[in-house]
């Protein structure tokens, strides 16, 4: 297994708060509001999930990637977080069947993220201080310059977000000539389910 590298990286928040940590994903400058989940599996569901549109997760289980990624588990089309936080990160993956690793996978939709942080330290420090956005950057380490761009970054309260999340057309899942039928308005449907019982 050969040892990867990876760049430093810095968290800015909106009130000025720094923390510091590895580059994951692309190499990059992201920002988002950001939020925790507290899920100890389906990392890859959290991802793609269309209620977390616009939105940086700092995950609280200790290891994510260690289990890579795999297409039927994907909520909908695409990752929908801007970027991600971590503790331990693992660029390697190991589970039965086709599988791709989670940096693959954040590369491959140029996702920004950053691990090695005191997530539980982030976790108590935005649970006191309530929602707000944040930077994370893996090209830039001038916190200044990092916190000017925050500054310039709309809050998420009241944007409408329900246009970027829905389908852009119609689509079928079932028995087209059953008798008896679902109109469902998509606004963000979790689409896994669908997939696997297509």
């Amino acid at each position: 297994m050969k040892y990867i590298s990876r760049k430093k990286a810095l968290l800015v928040l909106e009130d000025g708060k720094v923390f510091e940590g590895k580059a994951i994903g692309k190499v990059g400058t992201t920002t988002g509001e950001i939020c925790f989940n507290t899920g100890m599996t389906g990392y890859q569901e959290i991802f793609t999930d269309p209620s977390y549109y616009g939105q940086i997760p700092v995950m609280t289980s200790t290891h994510i990637g260690n289990y890579g990624t795999k297409d039927i588990e994907d909520e909908s089309d695409s990752i929908k977080i801007n970027g991600m936080v971590c503790r331990n990160f693992s660029a390697y993956s190991s589970r039965y069947g086709e599988i791709k690793s989670l940096q693959d996978y954040f590369e491959e939709q140029g996702l920004v993220g950053i691990s090695d942080v005191d997530t539980r330290s982030l976790v108590r420090y935005i649970r006191d201080k309530g929602a707000m956005n944040v930077i994370i950057s893996s090209d830039i380490t001038d916190v200044e310059l990092l916190k000017s761009k925050l500054s310039k970054v709309p809050s998420m309260d009241g944007l409408e977000l329900s246009s970027k999340v829905s389908t852009k057309e119609n689509y079928y899942y079932g028995n087209l000539n059953s008798d008896y039928k679902v109109a469902v308005l998509d606004l963000g449907i979790k689409k896994k389910y669908f997939k696997m019982f297509r």
